[in-house]
């Protein structure tokens, strides 16, 4: 028996109604989506932290993700985990004809272009010819990443910047909007605002060519490592300490950490 079968074999174990996990016979698609989001996090942070040896394990866990929908799906007589790794390796070999049908594609932008036409193709086929350059775009993606990829796409026709310095100053002028709404008090307002900023400085990391969830990511990675220093080094509980003690040590802390 191969790894993957003896996986499908201890899947179908766990959620046999009679001698199964009750936990797992639980689940259904909807309650397992989450963890497959989370699993999918996890893979990402393994990957930032460069922990091969748990990246290793965390593959596992998402791999057991598909495998875990596949189940389900092949008790509702759905498809089944076969089925899913076919459609993929038929996804595969039809979006890189440059590969598998001698098709042309010099560079890069070639072969992305290529992809996308594929992917439209699909879409008609499947009858979800979309309407707009911006549609395709999963709702469920984490805001950042979603943001960027709607950028990405309205860029294809041309609406976009030029360079950083333009969205920049666009930056400035939606910062000055916020502390418009935060003098108005309007809770919407400010929601409406803030999230515009959040936007645009999205839209000035794909100028500056950086990844935001990544460029966050390590800010919040950074504060961490400050603000445990800080509290390692305290000899009293931060939260006695006034706002002048909390700078001072937030500034030695910065110092140590870095």
């Amino acid at each position: 028996m191969s790894n993957i079968e003896m996986l499908l074999s201890i899947m179908a174990q766990l959620r046999d109604p009679e001698t199964g996990c009750p936990w797992d016979i639980k689940q259904d698609f909807d309650s397992i989506a989450p963890y497959t989001i989370e699993e999918a996090f996890e893979v990402a942070e393994a990957i930032a932290l460069r922990d091969y040896p748990e990246l290793k394990e965390e593959l596992g866990d998402l791999l057991l993700q598909v495998v875990f929908h596949s189940q389900m799906a092949q008790e509702q007589g759905l498809f089944d985990f076969n089925e899913v790794v076919q459609v993929l390796c038929d996804k595969m070999v039809r979006r890189h004809p440059h590969v598998f049908a001698g098709t042309q594609a010099d560079d890069e932008q070639a072969v992305k272009a290529n992809w996308e036409q594929i992917k439209q193709q699909e879409r008609t086929r499947k009858g979800r010819d979309h309407n707009s350059t911006i549609d395709g775009v999963p709702t469920g993606l984490p805001a950042l990443q979603r943001a960027g990829k709607v950028q990405k796409k309205a860029a294809k026709v041309g609406f976009d910047w030029r360079a950083p310095e333009p969205v920049r100053e666009q930056v400035s002028r939606e910062l000055a909007e916020l502390d418009e709404a935060l003098s108005s008090g309007h809770k919407d307002a400010i929601e409406d605002e803030f999230g515009d900023v959040l936007f645009t400085l999205v839209n000035l990391s794909r100028h500056l060519k950086i990844d935001p969830e990544q460029a966050l990511r390590r800010a919040t990675n950074k504060f961490e490592r400050r603000f445990r220093t800080m509290e390692r080094e305290q000899l009293s509980p931060l939260k006695l300490l006034d706002e002048s003690a909390l700078e001072a040590a937030w500034q030695e802390a910065k110092k140590a950490a870095d």
